[in-house]
């Protein structure tokens, strides 16, 4: 019964995170917001939405060490798994400069949690002050738009473009999702919770392994198909923009409505791997605006290494 919890959960917030990422997609075409724009934030935001429904009902829950988890957790398979295995489905070419621009600060947002956790806890000034942070990142990221050129725009465009059509199917859209990741993040955190004890898991690593890889379906399959179109600017985009976005947005919501308690004798290690990985994204980027094949095998391979470590 737990397990078939979490496969429906995680099944739930698929839908969910699909739902509202198209909705909120024609919405923002309906406002007559640029391609470019939507697909840098509207949809990072989109698919970072079942890690903030998880995370918020771990957090409700009482089950702090879940909620962090599942953010470094996420963040490392963004980066290992998602963009190691989209590499190797297809090489991944940038035309974007802004990107480039995108990775130091997701480097910053990420060295930004070892200042914040070593006491143990991450309080409602600092979730609000990780919030703002966004809002900076946000008026920084679309200020850099202009400098897109015109190859990135084209590939923005024809992803996100589209006819635009009335908003109230759109908000159906929106809504069914909020309910879906509501509904799949109780039925994940729940089963969860339960195998863990069962078997003995640490919470921890249950939110760092399979609520963290349950969250992050929207992005892997979003970026499989992006990248199965040569579409190396969005696949980037969306998983940086993801790592920044659940950060900044998803545990500065989250601290904000309940403070989350960080176990950091045991955590620190984990932050550790998530910033490694995330700064080996810099110098891949810098060589020739590629992501070769090999060098997501290597990221991949990271993020075996590190599982295979965390459940010995």
């Amino acid at each position: 019964m737990d397990l078939a919890l979490v496969l429906v959960g995680i099944a739930l917030l698929y839908g969910g995170g699909e739902a509202l990422v198209r909705g909120s997609v024609r919405l923002a075409r309906a406002v007559g917001l640029s391609p470019l724009v939507i697909g840098l934030t509207v949809v990072s935001f989109g698919t970072s939405t079942p890690e903030l429904a998880s995370t918020l009902a771990a957090t409700l829950r009482g089950a702090p060490a879940v909620a962090f988890g599942n953010v470094v957790g996420s963040n490392i398979a963004n980066i290992g798994l998602i963009l190691g295995c989209t590499a190797l489905v297809w090489p991944l070419a940038t035309q974007a400069r802004f990107l480039r621009r995108e990775v130091p600060f997701m480097l910053a947002a990420s060295g930004l949690l070892f200042p914040l956790a070593v006491d143990g806890r991450i309080g409602r000034v600092e979730g609000l002050f990780l919030f703002l942070l966004l809002v900076a990142f946000l008026a920084y990221l679309l200020a850099g738009v202009r400098d897109a050129g015109p190859l990135t725009r084209q590939e923005f465009e024809t992803e996100y473009g589209g006819t635009r059509r009335g908003p109230w199917g759109a908000l159906a859209l929106v809504l069914l999702g909020l309910a879906l990741l509501f509904t799949g993040a109780e039925a994940l955190i729940h089963g969860g919770l339960s195998l863990a004890r069962k078997f003995g898991i640490s919470e921890r690593v249950i939110g760092l392994s399979l609520v963290a890889l349950g969250t992050s379906l929207p992005e892997l399959a979003a970026s499989i198909v992006a990248a199965l179109k040569k579409e190396g600017d969005i696949v980037l985009g969306n998983l940086i923009g993801s790592n920044i976005f659940n950060v900044l947005c998803i545990l500065g919501i989250t601290a904000f409505v309940r403070p989350v308690e960080v176990d950091w004798l045991a955590s620190w290690p984990d932050l550790v791997v998530m910033l490694a990985l995330s700064a080996l994204i810099w110098p891949f980027l810098a060589t020739r605006l590629k992501l070769e094949r090999w060098e997501g095998f290597l990221l991949l391979s990271g993020y075996v290494v590190y599982m295979a470590i965390l459940f010995s």
